[in-house]
């Protein structure tokens, strides 16, 4: 099956439009934000940005329903902006914070939020992904017509508990929806030097699971294949796997220096492929913004970031006796 590339763009409101204009543009000024406090110190540990993906989360949570669910790897600040949770308590957690939505114990990698159906966040590669069959095995027992979005990326479909999950979900016609988010480089190796099968979503063929690939730069694309998986997975049919073909702008994470690809390579689609721009495009060609509606919705969305660095900047660390709260005794 060939890349899904076209989207249904006569098939979008102007103001569906501008919802993904801003979900998108607060993902990328947050993910800006996070950059500079890891540069100054603030974030501990590792930090993995989202930069360039936007469209991918975006599009996948126009098609979602309340109660579903979502499960990813340790680059997750967009997904967690993207079904909703809090920006202040999401910066808090990156910089360790009591107000931050782990309490300040979980991280840029370890958040979570049982409010808005977000499971983590998980720093083992490819370990994410049975859990995420679990959650859907649930939802199938309780027959509550919910999907669970199950996130991993290029480098991660190559591991083997992955198969495992893709047998157990097939047997067992979970309603999980296996989103391979294949930014070209699991962490510096290029997916043509690491993977034997040009298309990823073919490998669930061996167990029955149709799929696709979907242009991840085109936000409409990719709500259009996500409407169709979580039709597929909410009519109990079973799994189904989208690969979501996509590109980060910056490194594997902060302490990567990205010199396995070309400046100009990373250029060249920020020129011409950027998922953000696209939308601009349409909303100034389309006559549904003007320029000077597109810089008051900057101005708002940097207004939300700069308040929750501000938020984290200001909220205590935990109290040492937090060491004790949350673990099994």
């Amino acid at each position: 099956m060939a890349t899904r590339k076209t989207s249904s763009k006569s098939n979008v409101s102007a103001e569906e439009l501008k919802t993904y204009y801003k979900d998108m543009l607060l993902i990328r000024r947050f993910e800006e934000k996070a950059g500079q406090l890891y540069g100054m110190g603030l974030i501990g540990g590792f930090c993995h940005l989202y930069i360039g993906q936007e469209a991918v989360v975006v599009g996948l949570e126009a098609a979602a329903e309340e109660g579903d669910k979502r499960i990813t790897s340790y680059r997750d600040h967009g997904h967690m902006l993207a079904c909703g949770m809090d920006p202040g308590g999401v910066m808090a957690e990156l910089t360790g914070r009591e107000g931050g939505l782990s309490k300040g114990k979980g991280g840029s990698m370890h958040m979570f939020s049982k409010e808005k159906h977000f499971y983590g966040g998980h720093g083992i590669v490819g370990a994410q992904v049975p859990l995420g069959a679990g959650l859907a095995f649930a939802d199938k027992y309780q027959d509550n017509k919910r999907v669970t979005f199950t996130y991993f990326g290029d480098g991660a479909a190559n591991q083997g508990q992955i198969y495992e999950t893709f047998n157990m979900a097939a047997l067992w016609a979970l309603p999980v929806i296996f989103v391979i988010e294949n930014n070209q480089y699991a962490m510096g190796t290029a997916q043509k030097r690491s993977t034997s099968t040009p298309e990823l979503y073919t490998r669930g063929a061996a167990f029955g699971i149709p799929g696709e690939a979907v242009d991840g730069m085109d936000v409409l694309a990719v709500r259009d294949a996500s409407r169709k998986a979580v039709d597929h997975c909410r009519s109990g049919k079973g799994p189904y796997i989208l690969e979501i073909k996509t590109y980060r702008y910056r490194g594997h994470s902060m302490s990567d220096p990205a010199k396995y690809r070309t400046r100009e390579e990373v250029q060249k689609m920020r020129d011409e492929r950027d998922p953000i721009e696209a939308v601009r495009s349409l909303l100034l060609t389309g006559g549904h913004a003007t320029e000077d509606d597109l810089k008051a919705i900057d101005k708002d969305i940097k207004a939300v970031v700069n308040a929750a660095a501000d938020f984290a900047k200001e909220s205590p660390e935990p109290a040492l006796e937090e060491l004790w709260t949350d673990i099994y005794a």
